[in-house]
């Protein structure tokens, strides 16, 4: 039998899921603090309306998916894993590695599915790049740098680096496997106390380098991953067309005389399989109850994904006594 799942948190994102979880026949019921928002979403998707208190003690409901503020993840996840729900937590799952970790050691004691919405992990122009990068055609993988970079969405709890950084810190751990061993933070807040610009540079322990620049006040989208190795360059476009999204250059550097010389070539345009991300993360997720498998996106990963957003934060005068008052309760 399909898991039968319930949606926790109506918003933007959590929207994304109820219809997606109704495309795949798993949406059992849809929950809100906002009772007339939930009802007219199961209104909308025939399915059932359950108030918070109620949704943990609803024996036929098998797992949660949770698109709450990022500062009420953690205590919900525990009460959901706790009374047996298997969960799916969107990113970020907490607002420090403390509560994060608490959650996570939960579902492990629940013996519980914990997965992280970390979607591009399953975009099919990551996958097939992670899958080139494994069969050695990019060489030793020496640098990788990110940008995602648009207008938009304004949090009161998030800035730019919380927001919209952990998509590409999940991309860049799967690739090098390991965190980082020193982390550096630059950022810049333009509408008020929150970084509206965060620029995050990591050194690996193998002297593999990463940049990372979010922003949430620029004038046009960029989603651009871009992996340089000793043998190749590729770069993964998420604005690009799918017959461009995933390109590798195989540009030659040598030197001649002592001087460095260099030719270009065109770049080689991969072909990837059109899908949607987010219908086969939930996929994933509904196999991974199926079959008691571990996730992909793990709570562990995510708790890496925290520590390097902590490292890098910001602290500006407005907020900093909080921040730091919130790191000493950790």
């Amino acid at each position: 039998m399909k898991p039968r799942i319930a949606v926790l948190g109506c918003g933007y994102w959590g929207a994304n899921h109820i219809r997606t979880l109704k495309s795949l026949g798993v949406l059992y019921a849809v929950s809100d603090a906002n009772r007339a928002r939930a009802e007219g979403f199961a209104s909308e998707q025939e399915c059932r309306a359950i108030d918070p208190d109620d949704l943990f003690r609803a024996s036929e409901v098998d797992a949660v998916v949770m698109a709450l503020p990022p500062q009420f993840h953690a205590q919900n996840a525990i009460k959901a894993v706790e009374a047996g729900k298997h969960v799916l937590v969107e990113k970020p799952i907490a607002l420090t590695v403390a509560d994060a970790e608490r959650a996570v050691r939960a579902a492990h004691a629940a013996k519980r599915i914990y997965m992280v919405g970390h979607v591009l992990r399953f975009h099919p122009a990551f996958e097939k790049l992670k899958a080139l990068i494994d069969a050695g055609e990019l060489g030793e993988v020496r640098y990788i740098h990110s940008h995602r970079l648009g207008l938009g969405k304004f949090h009161t709890e998030n800035d730019a680096l919380w927001d919209l950084a952990p998509h590409d810190l999940s991309m860049i751990l799967a690739i090098t496997g390991a965190p980082p061993v020193e982390v550096r933070g630059e950022g810049a807040a333009l509408l008020d106390h929150l970084s509206d610009f965060a620029h995050l540079h990591m050194r690996f322990a193998n002297g593999l380098r990463s940049h990372l620049f979010a922003s949430r006040l620029n004038p046009y989208r960029e989603r651009r991953l871009t992996v340089v190795g000793s043998k190749a360059m590729a770069v993964f476009d998420d604005v690009e067309p799918w017959d461009r999204k995933l390109a590798i250059y195989r540009h030659a550097i040598w030197q001649d005389s002592g001087q460095w010389a260099f030719t270009t070539n065109e770049p080689t345009y991969v072909p990837v399989e059109e899908g949607m991300p987010l219908t086969r993360e939930l996929q994933h997720f509904m196999d991974c109850i199926e079959n008691k498998q571990e996730p992909r996106t793990t709570g562990e990963e995510a708790i890496e994904v925290l520590r390097i957003l902590t490292a890098g934060t910001i602290i500006h005068s407005r907020h900093k006594a909080d921040f730091l008052a919130q790191q000493a309760g950790q």
